[in-house]
């Protein structure tokens, strides 16, 4: 049961990103609006399936690697989606941070390890990519063990723990933990 439900879940969530990666791929920019009609064409409906069964086919056992389905909450889903909204903010702030460092000179980089408190795997990876994302910081080494991250910063000083993944982790916790 648990194998049919990870080749299920493997199998929709592949279809649902081919489905939004191709969402106006057949749009021209000449008509009034781009999302007047958003349609797929029968071919492409058939592709998508037929690419996401491959997907599950070859890909469940990675993705639903521990048998744990948490991330098939529908809630979970919308939180991911909200968390992007802090992950531009951040991403903004840092890039006149940046600036204001390259500017004045006030450059003083190197590794710092952080310890995010992070249990799952999901959450670790979603914490080091939004920080390697966001300009003056980038993910270098992670410690699978404790679950630590090695980040490359350019102005070390503060707590890192805090000034790097902060907001961050209050938002992962919500969906991945």
């Amino acid at each position: 049961m648990k194998r049919s439900k990870a080749f299920f879940s493997t199998f929709l969530f592949a279809l649902f990103v081919y489905l939004f990666l191709t969402l106006a791929a057949g749009q021209s920019l000449a008509t009034e609006s781009p999302w007047s009609e958003i349609i797929w064409s029968f071919e492409e409906i058939v592709l998508g399936i037929s690419i996401s069964l491959l997907v599950a086919a070859v890909t469940n056992h990675i993705l639903c690697r521990k048998r744990n389905f948490r991330m098939m909450n529908p809630g979970r889903w919308v939180i991911m989606l909200a968390y992007t909204i802090p992950l531009f903010f951040e991403m903004a702030k840092a890039n006149f941070d940046v600036a204001y460092r390259v500017n004045t000179g006030n450059i003083e980089p190197g590794i710092v390890k952080i310890d995010p408190d992070l249990k799952t795997d999901l959450g670790v990876t979603f914490l080091a990519n939004s920080i390697t994302l966001t300009p003056g910081t980038l993910t270098v080494d992670v410690d699978e063990e404790k679950n630590e991250l090695y980040i490359h910063w350019i102005k070390v000083g503060e707590d890192p723990t805090e000034t790097i993944s902060g907001r961050f982790v209050k938002w992962i916790k919500r969906f991945a933990e």
